[in-house]
């Protein structure tokens, strides 16, 4: 990546429907110049995905939680792969430390989050214990990250 390829990431990672002659501006380069350098910020994965973030409370999952989870080597890897295929789950994180594996959670309610533990975390093969944690208010919550030097 090069100092425009750097501006054009930093510029779609924050507005996702910015339009190509709205980057071609900011950067200083022609609409079709622009155009490309997206097309191949994408196709070298760089860019990830193209998404809207919704609102989770707006669409009534009010409930984010995260969750140590204690597993025993043996079908660890079977498991995790089990844990990413649940919708309720938004991410999976293996640690160091004394736990295995970080998991940010998000469903109605309290009822719901002892649900979900009970029926599809807690009988894996591998969980030996969780620990649970109800977030009370999100201060920063980003998907943006750092892209070359930080603009300050």
């Amino acid at each position: 990546m090069d100092k425009t390829d750097r501006k054009i990431a930093r510029i779609i990672q924050k507005n996702g429907r910015a339009s190509s002659a709205e980057i071609a501006q900011a950067v200083g380069v022609s609409v079709s110049t622009a155009n490309e350098r997206v097309r191949r910020l994408t196709s070298s994965g760089i860019v990830k995905d193209w998404r809207a973030i919704i609102n989770p409370s707006s669409v009534g999952v009010k409930l984010c939680a995260m969750i140590l989870v204690d597993m025993t080597y043996e079908h660890e890897e079977e498991d995790t792969a089990t844990l990413a295929t649940f919708p309720e789950i938004q991410e999976i994180h293996h640690i160091s430390g004394a736990r295995s594996y970080l998991i940010k959670i998000r469903v109605n309610d309290t009822d719901a989050l002892q649900l979900f533990l009970k029926e599809k975390v807690k009988p894996l093969k591998s969980v030996v214990r969780t620990e649970s944690f109800i977030v009370l208010d999100t201060v920063k919550e980003t998907t943006e990250v750092i892209i070359g030097e930080a603009e300050i």
